[in-house]
């Protein structure tokens, strides 16, 4: 478990400065009072207050805690990284089966959705401050939005050909961002969302 120890004039100050450099809130960690501060014989000698601060329910100890209970509950063998830097915590699959790989990612990266929801909620109960948190399983994430980036640039030639609209097969908001992210440069091609979810689809069309 990550803990600094600070010193500082108060014992206010020390713990202001150690959950600073934590960068965790009051709730997420165990305080020691090491030394109180004193002010000596006739001001000399004085001392700080020592505070040792350790983080024990921060967002990566969160994370781990539920894809170790998640992994248990799948029966499945997997190594996985958490990584926490500026309010973004990414929780990596790294080393996986390839049957597992499939379960955890599910169609069209539907359980890897659900999985990533489910991490924001446990992740931030409770915090002020809200976490982004971004699970992938082996770069899938990457991969996916190449190819549907290629699937984007290949339906606008696809409608400019024939002159007429496009509708891609049913995507979730993340998806349907990336085709309209890729396309919004086109001068002659427009896009556009149609339909309820699950089955919220993206249009291509001609200007």
């Amino acid at each position: 478990m990550k803990n600094v120890t600070i010193e500082k004039p108060t014992v206010e100050e020390a713990i202001a400065a150690a959950l600073e450099e934590l960068n965790a809130e009051d709730s997420e960690v165990e305080i020691e009072i090491i030394n109180e501060p004193s002010k000596g014989f006739f001001g000399l000698g004085s001392k700080d207050a020592k505070v040792k601060v350790t983080l024990t329910n921060g967002p990566e100890e969160r994370a781990s805690r539920f894809m170790d209970l998640l992994l248990e509950k799948m029966s499945i063998d997997a190594d996985y990284e958490v990584c926490y830097s500026d309010n973004i915590l990414n929780v990596d699959i790294v080393k996986i089966g390839e049957d597992d790989k499939g379960i955890v990612i599910g169609k069209r990266g539907k359980n890897l959705d659900e999985i990533q929801f489910l991490l924001n909620l446990m992740v931030n109960k409770g915090r002020e401050n809200y976490v982004r948190v971004i699970f992938n399983v082996e770069d899938y994430r990457t991969k996916r939005e190449d190819t549907l980036k290629r699937l984007a640039f290949k339906m606008a030639d696809k409608c400019r050909y024939y002159k007429r609209k496009v509708k891609l097969e049913p995507m979730n908001p993340y998806e349907r961002r990336i085709i309209h992210s890729t396309l919004q440069d086109q001068e002659d091609i427009i896009t556009y969302s149609e339909g309820e979810e699950p089955y919220r689809k993206v249009v291509i069309d001609k200007k």
